[in-house]
């Protein structure tokens, strides 16, 4: 799967879950004439390269590094972006 190699590599995140969840989408106005049957995703990221950042430059962060997918066909992300340390603290 590309959007997790990617996040792998550019976060080095220390929890990472990807979740394709196109199936409920299938017949959606966005995914309609589409080739590529991965489109929507669920995306929770624990890193340390958060730190410090807010959850806007977090999701930049994220839909920046995905941006070759989402030219390609990746229609939605819901995206989760923690630090260890707020994982610690819940």
């Amino acid at each position: 799967m590309r959007i997790k190699a990617m996040l792998e590599k550019e976060l080095r995140p220390v929890e990472l879950e990807v979740e394709d969840i196109s199936y409920q989408h299938a017949g959606h106005a966005g995914v309609r004439g589409s080739d590529d049957r991965e489109t929507h995703f669920n995306v929770k990221v624990v890193s340390e390269e958060f730190e410090g950042k807010s959850l806007v430059k977090r999701h930049r962060l994220i839909y920046g590094l995905l941006q070759d997918e989402l030219q390609s066909g990746l229609h939605a992300l819901s995206i989760e972006a923690k630090t260890p340390s707020e994982i610690g603290s819940l």
